[in-house]
C-alpha cells in the first residue's frame, strides 16, 4: 500500500471504475435479449433501477458500511464514518496512494452490478415497484455488509489502527475481485428471490426461448470488456497483480467457452450461439476470486472446468422445479464456488498472491478457508433475501398478476413496447409466437437460459 499518491495508479482506477459501470448495462442487454419480447425493457429498467438506487445508496452509507472501520466482529463497517461521504474529499485522502473518493466509485460500481445480477432469475414476473424496494433494502442488509467481510482489510481504508472485515483478515480466504461478495452472493439472493415469486406461466411445459441472441452476444461481450476493469481494476494499483488479473481474464473465458460448447456438443449435438455467451460469464465469473493467485496456465484449467460445470448446471433448475429465469444460478452462484474452491486447488505461490493451493504443495489448508468463505456468504445471503422477498411479497406483492404476465410486463408496467412492427396497436413485441413443441421433445434445449 503505497503512502504517497501516484498518478498512475489513480488514472488506471477511474478507468477501471467506468469500465465495471458499463458492465451493467453489458448486463442488461445480456439479459434483456434472453427473455422473450414481450418483456425485454422491463429487464432492462431492472438493471438501471439498480443504478439508480445503489449508486444514491452507496455514497450516502454504503460505502461507510462497507469500508468504515469495524464495529463489531469483522461484520460491519460504522455507517456513520464516512456518512455521505464526509472527510474524504480532501486532497490527503488517500487510499491506497489514491484518492479516497476514486476508491468509493470503484467499489461503489461492484454494489450496482451484484445487485443487478439477482434480476435475471425474476424475469418476466417481477413487479418493477417491489423489485425497487427489494434493491434497497437488499443492498443495506446484505451487500454492504458482505463486501465489508471480503473487501475491508485492517488499517486500509478507515484509518492506520482500523479493522476491516472477517473473512479478508481472520479467515484469509481468497477472493481477489468477488466471487463470494459478488456472485456467490447474487446467486444465492437470485435462487430466494425465484423460490419466493414461483415459476413463470409455461415453465418446463413450453420452451421460454431468447428473444435476440444478438443481444445477447453483444451484451457478454461488453460483459468481457468491463471485466478487465473489474478483476485487473481490483489490483487498486498498476502493478504486477494487474497484469496477471489483466492475463487470467483475457484466456479464462476463452477456456470456459470451450468447456461449454464441448458439453453442448456432446450431450446436444450442437453448440450454440447462447452457450458460447453464457460460457464467456461462467469463465469471467469463475476467474474472478482467482485472478490473483493462480497462473495463466491454471486460468485455462480453472476456465474449462467452471465452464463445463456451468453448463451442466444450468439445467438443475428442470431437475428440482425452481424457476431461475436466466440461470443465475447455474451460472454466478455454481461458477462463483466453483471458482472459489479451485484457489484451494490450483492457487500457486509464483503468484503476487504467493499462497500455494493442494496441487501446488500447499496442503488443504487454503482449501477450507475457501469454502468457509464461500458457503458461509451462501448461506447468510439466501437465509436474508428469502426473508426480504418474502417480505415485500406480503407488503405489496412481489409478482405481476397472471393476466399482465401473459400480456407482458412492458405494455403493462411501462406501457412501452421494445419492438414497433406495424401490426397491431400494441406492437408485435407483446405477442410474440410461441411454440407449441414440449419442452422435454426438445434434447438438450436450454430453455430461456
Amino acid at each position: 500500500m503505497p503512502e504517497a499518491f501516484s498518478a498512475g495508479d489513480t488514472a488506471w482506477l477511474l478507468t477501471s471504475a467506468a469500465l465495471v459501470l458499463l458492465m451493467t448495462p453489458g448486463l442488461a442487454l445480456f439479459y434483456g435479449g434472453m427473455v422473450r419480447a414481450k418483456s425485454v425493457l422491463n429487464m432492462m429498467m431492472m438493471s438501471f433501477g439498480a443504478m439508480a438506487v445503489v449508486t444514491v445508496l452507496w455514497v450516502l452509507f454504503g460505502y461507510s458500511m462497507a469500508f468504515g472501520d469495524d464495529v463489531g466482529a469483522g461484520l460491519l463497517g460504522d455507517p456513520t464514518q464516512f456518512l455521505g461521504l464526509d472527510g474524504l474529499m480532501s486532497a490527503d485522502s488517500l487510499v491506497f496512494g489514491i484518492p479516497s473518493l476514486v476508491f468509493v466509485g470503484f467499489q461503489g460500481c461492484f454494489a450496482v452490478l451484484t445487485v443487478a445480477l439477482i434480476s435475471g432469475a425474476i424475469a418476466d414476473r417481477a413487479k418493477f415497484s417491489a423489485w425497487m424496494v427489494f434493491v434497497a433494502v437488499w443492498s443495506v442488509v446484505v451487500y454492504f455488509p458482505v463486501a465489508h467481510w471480503v473487501f475491508a482489510f485492517d488499517g486500509a481504508t478507515a484509518g492506520e489502527d482500523s479493522l476491516g472485515g472477517w473473512i479478508a483478515n481472520d479467515l484469509l480466504a481468497l477472493d481477489f475481485a468477488g466471487g463470494t461478495a459478488v456472485h456467490i452472493n447474487a446467486g444465492a439472493a437470485g435462487l430466494a428471490c425465484a423460490l419466493v415469486l414461483g415459476k413463470r406461466i409455461g415453465f418446463g411445459k413450453e420452451p421460454l426461448r431468447p428473444h435476440n441472441l444478438t443481444l445477447v452476444m453483444l451484451g457478454a461481450g461488453l460483459l468481457w470488456f468491463g471485466w478487465f476493469g473489474f478483476n485487473a481494476g481490483s489490483a487498486v494499483a498498476a502493478n504486477d497483480f494487474t497484469a496477471l488479473a489483466w492475463i487470467n481474464t483475457f484466456v479464462a473465458p476463452g477456456a470456459a467457452v470451450l468447456g461449454w460448447l464441448l458439453v453442448e456438443r456432446l450431450r446436444d449435438g450442437h453448440a450454440t450461439s447462447l452457450g458460447a455467451a453464457s460460457g464467456v460469464v461462467a469463465g469471467l465469473v469463475g476467474i474472478t476470486p482467482a485472478a490473483a493467485s493462480v497462473t495463466p496456465v491454471g486460468a485455462i484449467v480453472l476456465g474449462a472446468v467452471v465452464g463445463a460445470v456451468c453448463a451442466l448446471a444450468v439445467g438443475l433448475k428442470y431437475r428440482f422445479g425452481y424457476d431461475d429465469s436466466l440461470d443465475v444460478v447455474g451460472v454466478h452462484l455454481v461458477g462463483g464456488l466453483v471458482g472459489t474452491l479451485l484457489i484451494g486447488l490450483l492457487a500457486s505461490d509464483s503468484t503476487p498472491a504467493g499462497v500455494a493451493g493442494l496441487l501446488y504443495g500447499g496442503g488443504v489448508d487454503q482449501l477450507w478457508r475457501q469454502a468457509v468463505g464461500a458457503f458461509a456468504v451462501l448461506a447468510f445471503s439466501f437465509v436474508l433475501s428469502w426473508v426480504i422477498a418474502k417480505a415485500v411479497d406480503v407488503a405489496m406483492g412481489f409478482r405481476i398478476t397472471e393476466e399482465d404476465e401473459v400480456t407482458g410486463v412492458d405494455v403493462t408496467t411501462h406501457a412501452e413496447s421494445a419492438y414497433e412492427l406495424g401490426t397491431g396497436p400494441t406492437g408485435s413485441g407483446f405477442h410474440p409466437t410461441r411454440s407449441t413443441t414440449p419442452t422435454s421433445e426438445i434434447p438438450g434445449q436450454k430453455v430461456d437460459a
